[in-house]
């Protein structure tokens, strides 16, 4: 039977349920009002991609299917499992909520979250290998602005606006790596995590959690680092290659549009717009990484013309593709796994 407390609990956590989503409605619609201007001259030059011989279509949908790919390599070694189809279900599946979603990065968390405890990967473990791997994948974001310091060093031009931006994105990589360092290798940091977590069951289901997230949360992390550490050598290649093969359909959707700029350069504009795609103001950061990459590569040497349309062949591949394909994942999943607990 519910108690009055709990009855009170529960209202008061729907009431700041509801409240908060009130919340991220008005901030996505007030900086949809605030982009729209531009997202709709950008989006007038769709037609213009009828220009562009459809067989750059196929590399950069390559690419772009490879970043995935990369992403579910690294996932599969923090859970230490060899399952493609749940780990790739799950992860299509969150990404497709968190860029149609306002605020969608927490629901595409937790919805990746749920399919793959629902899969059977331990609850703790999965949030473990969830958190290591966004953070490596962002710090490793953050780090290719240092494959251009050598040639800017031997006389690369770069536009200032430019250059502050690497160098924002390398203090910003020192800070996320030592932040991932420090959860990977600290108890006591880890374990003060799980002790908030312990206070915060213990207010809302009024009883200790057995055993506590304090103790979870190590043996977690002790596993997601020990898959980490075991296979770095694949790891490694797994955290870069989401990235750059996503900068590859950059580039390469450049090329398709008829702009020829220097590669490097592009590189660093391609690390500010994944950053500004991490703003959750609007879904999967829209509005602003079309008005912020067309800005950075005209930075970059890219004419407006061409930044324009490469943008949108770009955006196409990395943006609009995935939102179906998570639908589509979504199913399957789904599917995969009524059919085998009827099995079962």
């Amino acid at each position: 039977m519910v108690t009055e407390g709990e009855r009170d609990t529960q209202v008061r956590s729907t009431r700041r349920t509801v409240i908060t989503r009130i919340v991220v409605l008005v901030i996505t619609g007030v900086s949809l009002y605030i982009v729209a201007p531009s997202l709709i001259a950008t989006f007038g030059d769709i037609p213009k991609l009828a220009s562009v011989f459809p067989l750059w279509f196929v590399p950069i949908f390559v690419l772009e299917s490879l970043a995935f790919v990369s992403i579910w390599e690294l996932m599969r070694i923090a859970l230490r499992t060899d399952r493609w189809f749940d780990v790739a279900c799950a992860q299509l599946t969150g990404n497709s909520l968190s860029r149609a979603l306002p605020g969608g990065a927490a629901t595409g968390g937790a919805a990746q979250f749920e399919m793959l405890t629902r899969a059977g990967f331990d609850g703790t473990t999965t949030t473990t290998a969830l958190t290591a791997v966004g953070l490596l994948s962002t710090a490793t974001l953050f780090t290719l602005p240092l494959l251009v310091l050598p040639s800017m060093v031997f006389g690369l031009a770069v536009d200032s606006k430019l250059a502050h931006g690497a160098i924002v994105a390398g203090v910003l990589a020192v800070f996320l790596l030592s932040g991932a360092s420090v959860l990977l290798l600290s108890d006591s940091v880890v374990r003060t995590g799980g002790k908030f977590v312990d206070w915060c069951f213990v207010r809302i289901r009024h009883r200790t959690p057995e055993p506590p997230y304090a103790i979870r949360l190590v043996d977690a992390r002790d596993t997601v680092r020990a898959s980490l550490s075991e296979s770095w050598k694949r790891a490694v290649p797994a955290a870069f290659g989401n990235q750059l093969f996503d900068y590859g359909a950059l580039y390469t959707s450049l090329w398709a549009v008829g702009a020829h700029v220097d590669p490097l350069l592009v590189l660093l504009a391609f690390v500010a717009a994944s950053a500004l795609a991490m703003i959750p103001l609007t879904p999967g950061g829209l509005g602003f990484v079309e008005g912020g990459l067309i800005g950075v590569l005209t930075l970059a040497g890219v004419s407006p013309e061409h930044a324009v349309i490469g943008t949108l062949l770009y955006r196409l591949f990395s943006y609009w593709l995935p939102l179906p394909a998570g639908a589509i994942a979504s199913y399957l999943f789904g599917r995969y796994h009524r059919r085998e607990a009827r099995s079962s």
